[in-house]
């Protein structure tokens, strides 16, 4: 039984040697057969190099460096695709999902008989505004996507061999990937637990890389924005066949309208709505574009696992 674990990472300089220890410590109570696929996301700092220094040293943590920052997901991808485990663990670089819950994980998944567990956070130690965006989100999705994903669950996860096969051969390049493995199926369960602060650094996924992953995910398994937009446009068909009823009305009877207001609001609320509707149709066209185009989700520069 072979175990990997996969963790992207991108200009993490200061955490490489605390994650690395922390992992090995975790995996070394598991089991003597194990490998770490650090996937080094393009980082312009001295990652790589602390990264280089530690799978010197010992030959379980395996470098998958790729040619430039391809992005959270697309690093995941890189790195399951590198796997050679019967159990494949995703998470985090940023030691806020504990890598000590990676034998609870282990043993749930076993003696459940289970494919997938995944963590599922009951508490975050992060800023306010940030906890309501994400908590946002994820009611959300949870309520619009077609899959009917649980709420505050994110890629911290394990997974036997079988689900790995059947996730990895997901292809699309808009990637939302606990949406995908909630997609996947098979028998899934979780473990609760806090997810903690970082443990030093900024972190890498700012307002702007959540927010697209937030439309990647939304855009990828839900088609509620399309019917909200035919509902409304037929609510607003409605009211304007209403509204010229009443208009001619007045018109045939010589009753003149007097102002401007009622029009010029017409006017800007219903331009207004169209905008919407176009940048919601364009957000799906985009990622069929994308699709279109079939352009590989990462390019690796250098794997070392010897």
């Amino acid at each position: 039984m072979r175990l990997s674990v996969v963790v992207p990472v991108y200009n993490e300089e200061e955490l490489i040697d605390s994650l690395c220890e922390s992992i090995r410590s975790s995996l070394s109570a598991i089991t003597d057969d194990y490998e770490v696929v650090i996937v080094d996301d393009g980082s312009q700092d001295s990652t790589l190099e602390l990264l280089m220094k530690w799978h010197r040293q010992d030959n379980h943590f395996k470098i998958l460096s790729l040619s430039r920052n391809f992005g959270h997901q697309a690093a995941y991808t890189a790195g399951l695709n590198h796997t050679k485990g019967d159990y494949v663990v995703m998470m985090d670089g940023d030691l806020q999902d504990p890598p000590e819950l990676i034998a609870e994980m282990y043993v749930k998944l076993n003696s459940k008989n289970l494919d997938i567990v995944f963590g599922k956070r009951i508490s975050r130690n992060e800023g306010f505004f940030k906890k309501i965006m994400i908590k946002l989100f994820h009611s959300i999705f949870s309520r619009m996507s077609n899959i009917n994903a649980p709420v505050n669950v994110g890629n911290f996860c394990i997974m036997n061999r079988r689900a790995l096969d059947s996730f990895i051969d997901l292809k699309e390049k808009n990637r939302y990937l606990p949406g995908l493995r909630y997609f996947i199926g098979f028998k899934q369960s979780y473990i609760e637990y806090e997810r903690s602060a970082r443990a030093a650094g900024k972190t890498k996924m700012g307002f702007g890389r959540l927010t697209t992953l937030a439309m990647n995910a939304l855009f990828s398994f839900s088609n509620i924005p399309i019917r909200v937009c035919v509902y409304l446009g037929m609510i607003g068909v409605t009211f304007s066949l209403i509204a010229g009823g009443v208009v001619l009305y007045k018109k045939l009877t010589g009753d003149a309208i007097s102002g401007w207001t009622s029009t010029l609001f017409s006017i800007y609320f219903f331009g207004s709505v169209q905008l919407l509707f176009l940048g919601i149709i364009g957000e799906y066209i985009y990622r069929i574009f994308v699709e279109s185009q079939n352009r590989p989700i990462y390019i690796v520069r250098e794997f070392h696992d010897d």
